[in-house]
């Protein structure tokens, strides 16, 4: 992570007001890989998801710290839904073909506007909250409309520790990341 001095005043700037961290999933907390697994004889399927210990870790800081977070995503998965309870995440919608309706009631929920939010994505289906929030983010290896819109492109791709990125770059702008170091430690 780059230390403040390395970030424009603006990007600081913006990263100060965040109360909400929402993101989407496949492609932000993953690789993007979708891996789908058939039972023996052809039964039911299941999918498997991959997570970065450090983007849990990232989470479970933020949610130490006070920063609300929340997963948006397209798809229906066990997974997603198993690894928020692990992380503490505070909003979990699933199912999100289009994803603006959840944008907007987890301000609602948490009580906070779209300048105090940061939103992070990878694909052309995050445009539209990336648009809305106070922070856009895409991870490294986002589409290229997206990381055209947003405020800040992670250094990490999708999947490799970029939402920790962005939870330290908050952190570090708010003043709390000496702070919030031993509250990681276990």
């Amino acid at each position: 992570m780059q230390e403040n001095s390395e970030f424009p005043a603006a990007l600081l700037d913006r990263a100060r007001k965040i109360k909400l961290f929402l993101m989407d999933v496949d492609g932000t907390l993953t690789d993007g890989g979708v891996c789908l697994i058939s039972a023996p004889g052809g039964g039911e399927i299941s999918e498997m998801k991959v997570f970065n210990a450090k983007d849990g870790a990232g989470l479970t800081l933020a949610h130490i710290m006070g920063i609300k977070t929340g997963f948006i995503t397209g798809r229906k998965s066990p997974a997603v839904q198993q690894r928020a309870n692990e992380v503490h995440v505070d909003y979990v919608y699933l199912g999100q073909a289009k994803k603006t309706a959840a944008f907007e009631e987890c301000l609602q929920k948490a009580g906070v506007t779209a300048e105090e939010t940061a939103y992070m994505g990878d694909d052309l289906p995050d445009l539209p909250p990336a648009v809305r929030a106070g922070l856009a983010v895409a991870v490294a290896d986002a589409a290229p409309e997206l990381k055209a819109a947003c405020h800040f492109v992670t250094s990490n791709p999708g999947g490799k520790g970029a939402a920790r990125e962005v939870i330290e770059l908050i952190l570090k702008a708010q003043g709390r990341w000496e702070e919030a170091i031993p509250q990681s430690l276990a």
